[in-house]
């Protein structure tokens, strides 16, 4: 299976190093699946009613995961903004509970995307779905990001690293990928 690491920031809520309060989550570009996801686990701080994962927290996972699945061509100057996105909440999303979250591409029209996430628990069954539109961050935004584009430049991953991956998103021979020296 190949998976490449995505980058990460500094103070994101969703995945901010740095961040005390954030979600601290990391996703994973699946290339044979061609999806991007996450594995996480959250407990009752992110909680609505007892037991249950926030409707906020899901919609934030979403949007963070669905969001992503405009990087898996490796070129993470794409990264986008939301839109618009439609969320349906299938089931409850379980606290203490192994949780995948899932992101795809539907559509990419190049300065503007329409992707899809979802969560699902260990058997497979979703809880929580969406559908989004993104859009190229306008330069005024990304003017701002300062100490944050060098935490995302510095977790990227290298040429080498996508090379070695052996997947086609990166226009490396799947055959002939090696890692790198």
């Amino acid at each position: 299976m190949k998976k490449l690491k995505q980058p990460t920031s500094l103070k994101c809520f969703a995945c901010g190093k740095q961040n005390p309060f954030g979600l601290k989550l990391e996703w994973m570009n699946d290339y044979d699946k061609h999806q991007v996801e996450a594995q996480f686990e959250l407990d009752d701080n992110y909680c609505s009613y007892p037991g249950t994962v926030h409707g906020g927290i899901i919609a934030t996972i979403l949007d963070e995961t669905s969001g992503r699945a405009i990087l898996l061509d490796n070129n993470f100057e794409r990264l986008m903004v939301t839109l618009k996105m439609e969320i349906v909440y299938k089931h409850n999303t379980p606290t203490h509970t192994p949780l995948r979250a899932v992101g795809r591409i539907l559509r990419d029209g190049g300065s503007r995307a329409q992707v899809e996430g979802e969560i699902l628990l260990p058997d497979g069954t979703v809880t929580a779905k969406c559908t989004s539109i993104l859009f190229k961050i306008p330069d005024a935004v990304k003017a701002k990001w300062g100490p944050e584009a060098d935490e995302w430049k510095r977790t990227s991953p290298t040429p080498a690293d996508v090379a070695a991956c052996g997947c086609a998103a990166c226009a490396c021979d799947e055959d002939e990928a090696k890692p790198a020296k």
